[in-house]
């Protein structure tokens, strides 16, 4: 009775060591090892998980180590007097009476084997089966038996000599190594396996005495040759492995599909080896299987082993500007918004926000385009105007709920900019963005492991404008096709969209379908550019290589058009419903109740005198001797852009002079240079600043004043330059109906 009281008070006073170190291992979608880390002691010590302990596995060990192993409370009286008796009438030690419990606590706690040292065994293996199951200590045996050098359990066994897990191994496979643990430094596997065959299959012909397994089961595990050896453990994701690891967890379950990992990489090795001699060294791809949207592809580089590219860099985590690749997502929310549709017609004419003024890739102007034709073609001004009537807060707090952690982070001093890519990003982020097309906008947290359970969607696009941003990405014929695409080669059909950074430092293309989402990126880790890296020369052409791979058999099941996406008549020259004087009508994909239903007004009907040379308003328009004409209505910024390409247009004549609003209103914006700005102008070689401004239809003339004192008159949509004085400079325009507008500048010389 003494003992049963004592032995909960030793317990808590000498608690059982039973913390293991395992070694970090990562496994693919079907529970293989694709890469291990050695524990910090430099043990391979793999955990077996109860599901792996088979009945093969089982049987065989508990018979030969311990066939009472289910009976007994983690001693066996029986085994320890019979091998008192032996040793005693022996003189020395011939029998055991460690018990699979015992062997655990010894493994726990090692200590030298005395008698005082059997004692404390005895008292932890009383500790173990207090607190563990029968299964629970197995498994603990099978992960701590040493198997030789730094090996130690049944998993780091079978995976390092056989290249499988411990429930797929051979009856013949399981014998051989239940009798290494015994003798580890003389039966090692590769160099002993003579010995090692003759050992197991003393054990095999008495389980066939004991009647264990079936008949033929040992015989064919008698007839199986051994021919393993100490391989290498397996490294085969070393990016993703190392992302992983930091969770801390012995064994991570990946959803790799090492096929398609494996053909991935070999597509990227093979691919940028091509592209050295444009000095481009390294791409990283991420692969999304959209089905369950786990991550079953991963390539951090073209090589992890090369040095001289920094091979062990991660790309696909890597933060890097995104180029045009975040356009798609603002295009779908400004349809939701009921901003625009696919052909609502857009200004590709220059702008100035503040002295950001923004560039086409081509440095181009394309005048009047649709939505649809500035995202195909990825024009900058369409995309910064849009980001300006959405709103850029609205935009990066979309981007931070699909999980863009340096875009969150930097909400504050982000721009306009950030639609050309003027912000931070990954590949991975961009890559779980793009796969929320292929579920009608709703954004899932995309699968790693196992362990990522409980994400909740979150809706980012309607499925209507999810539709119509998929259906313009789809298409084929759009300048980004690239030209080293061979019209011979077959390719899925996908939605997809490129990107070029800023110094032409990283290409990108993201493409999807309904099967996968696949990102690419190309470049360098160094960050140096080079002339030839553009996403649709250097990036979609592995995206199709990937895609021609991975998804050669699909059966095309494409996106259907979802029940809120309707389709009417607009006007070809807005994008808007039809209006009095709408001709040209097509059709325009919309959403009910939210797309504007503001018919076209593109025409306007203007008052003239008969001359049709002055213009009224309401407020000064004569009682008789005026008539109405019709006059298309071209904002300032097309009337600039016209102009600087001779397009002629029917222009509104000037205002009546003697009209008093006039002057109340419509003062030029002066638009470069750009209002509180500070300009740096070295002294030896001063460069003239360039003088522009928006005036209003009417205007023909505007004079320009510096610091109060009259500088040059011009046309009203012509450039000037000037070469201003060090200091404050006050810019003035004024208009040929009187208005006026002033701005402050900053000026500082440099050099001697």
């Amino acid at each position: 009775m003494l003992p049963l009281v004592l032995f909960p008070l030793f317990s808590y006073l000498f608690p059982l060591p039973d913390k293991v170190d395992y070694s970090t291992i990562i496994t693919d979608r079907k529970g293989n090892v694709i890469h291990a880390y050695l524990t910090r002691d430099q043990q391979w010590r793999m955990k077996t998980e109860l599901h792996e302990i088979s009945d093969l596995l089982r049987k065989a060990i508990v018979e030969k180590e311990d066939k009472w192993f289910y009976y007994h409370p983690g001693v066996n009286p029986f085994a320890i007097g019979r091998a008192l008796v032996f040793n005693i009438f022996s003189g020395r030690r011939t029998s055991g009476a460690s018990t699979i419990t015992m062997q655990v606590a010894r493994a726990l706690e090692p200590r030298q084997r005395t008698y005082t040292g059997k004692l404390v065994e005895a008292f932890r293996a009383f500790q173990l089966e207090w607190k563990y199951s029968k299964k629970e200590i197995l498994q603990l045996y099978l992960n701590l038996i040493p198997y030789g050098g730094n090996i130690q359990g049944v998993k780091s066994a079978a995976v390092l000599y056989f290249g499988k897990n411990p429930d797929h191994l051979s009856l013949a496979e399981v014998v051989a190594l239940s009798v290494i643990p015994n003798r580890p430094s003389s039966l090692v596997m590769g160099r002993s396996n003579d010995q090692i065959v003759r050992e197991r299959n003393k054990w095999l012909i008495r389980f066939r005495r004991e009647n264990l397994f079936p008949e033929k089961d040992i015989e064919d595990a008698l007839d199986e040759p051994l021919t393993a050896r100490r391989q290498e453990a397996p490294k085969l994701i070393p990016h993703l492995a190392y992302k992983l690891k930091k969770s801390g967890a012995p064994v991570i379950d990946t959803y790799i599909d090492l096929n398609t990992q494996q053909k991935t990489e070999k597509l990227v090795s093979d691919y940028v080896r091509t592209l050295k001699f444009k000095n481009v060294h390294n791409a990283a791809v991420v692969v999304i299987d959209n089905s369950t949207n786990q991550v079953v592809g991963y390539v951090g580089s073209a090589d992890f082993y090369d040095s001289t590219d920094g091979g062990q860099v991660n790309g696909a985590a890597a933060i890097r500007q995104p180029g045009s690749t975040l356009k798609p997502l603002l295009y779908g929310m400004c349809i939701d918004a009921g901003i625009m549709t696919p052909k609502s017609i857009l200004a590709d004419a220059a702008i100035n926000y503040n002295g950001y003024a923004p560039e086409n890739y081509d440095r181009k102007l394309n005048g009047y385009v649709t939505m649809e034709y500035a995202l195909d073609h990825s024009l900058n001004i369409p995309a910064v105007k849009s980001l300006k009537t959405l709103g850029k807060d609205r935009f990066v707090q979309q981007l931070s709920q699909a999980g863009f952690r340096q875009i969150s982070e930097d909400r504050r001093k982000l721009g306009l900019s950030l639609i050309l890519g003027g912000c931070g990003t990954t590949l991975g982020e961009l890559t779980a963005l793009f796969a929320a097309f292929a579920h009608e906008g709703q954004f899932i947290p995309p699968k790693y492991t196992a362990a990522d359970t409980g994400y909740r969607s979150t809706k980012i696009l309607s499925p209507a404008a999810n539709f119509m941003i998929t259906e313009v990405l789809s298409k084929v014929n759009r300048p980004d096709f690239p030209l080293s695409w061979s019209s011979t080669e077959k390719l899925p059909k996908i939605a997809w969209k490129t990107g070029t950074s800023y110094g032409r430092r990283d290409a990108w293309s993201i493409g999807f379908n309904r099967r996968f989402t696949v990102g690419v990126w190309v470049g360098n880790f160094s960050g140096e550019g080079s002339p030839d890296i553009s996403g649709a020369e250097l990036a979609t052409p592995l995206l199709f290589r990937i895609f021609n791979t991975i998804d050669y058999d699909s059966d095309k099941d494409w996106f259907d058009q979802p029940a809120d996406c309707a389709i009417r008549k607009i006007c070809s020259v807005t994008g808007l419903p039809p209006g009095d004087y709408c001709e040209n009508l097509v059709t325009d994909y919309y959403i009910p109740l939210v797309s504007s239903n503001q018919p076209c007004q593109h025409m306007q009907e203007v008052m003239v005198n008969s001359g049709e040379n002055i213009s009224y308003c309401k407020s000064c328009m004569p009682a008789d001797g005026y008539k109405k004409i019709l006059y298309a209505s071209v904002d300032a910024d097309m009337q600039r852009w016209m102009d600087d390409h001779k397009i002629l247009y029917k222009k509104i004549p000037p205002h009546n002079t003697a009209c008093e609003k006039i002057f109340r209103e419509g003062a030029p914006m002066i638009i470069s240079p750009a209002a509180n700005a500070e300009y740096l102008i070295d002294r030896k070689n001063p460069e003239p600043l360039q003088l522009g401004c928006t005036a209003g239809a009417d205007v023909d003339k505007v004079f320009w004043y510096i610091n109060d004192r009259y500088y040059k008159s011009s046309p009203a949509r012509d450039k000037i330059f000037f070469t201003p004085e060090e200091g404050p400079v006050k810019i003035s325009c004024t208009d040929d109906k009187g208005r006026n507008r002033d701005i402050w500048i900053r000026v500082k010389f440099t050099g001697q």
